[in-house]
């Protein structure tokens, strides 16, 4: 299934990268996949299994969790990469394949996946 995703500009273009890492990755229940979205201002890690369309964890800046945290967007964003590791501890996922959602892999994604490696998730 070929999406043809047509025109100029930054969010286009992220679009455009995202269809074409996701022709090549795919969640699976035995490796599901590590979701990473980002805003000006949040970061969101899911964990999902695409063979039956469900999130089995996430994590986001947006919980209850961040109430109250004091320090930049990039620690911010390494705390949620590895607090969806230690969830994913929990529900006994051990490996996941990383999908950056068409951002550059720097700065607050590469933080995400560097704790969630610290956490414990293999990717």
């Amino acid at each position: 299934m070929s999406v043809q995703i047509l025109g100029k500009g930054k969010k286009v273009s992220l679009k455009r990268r995202h269809a074409r890492i996701r022709k090549r990755i795919s969640g699976t229940p035995e490796m599901p996949r590590l979701v990473v979205s980002r805003s000006n201002r949040h970061m969101v890690a899911q964990i999902v299994d695409d063979t039956k369309g469900i999130t089995l964890v996430s994590a986001s800046t947006l919980t209850a969790d961040f109430a109250g945290f004091e320090g930049t967007k990039i620690e911010a964003a390494k705390k949620v990469g590895e607090l969806v590791a230690e969830k994913a501890k929990a529900a006994g996922i051990e490996a996941v394949v990383f999908d950056r959602g068409g951002n550059k892999y720097t700065g607050r994604v590469a933080a995400v996946a560097e704790g969630a490696r610290e956490g414990g998730l293999a990717l």
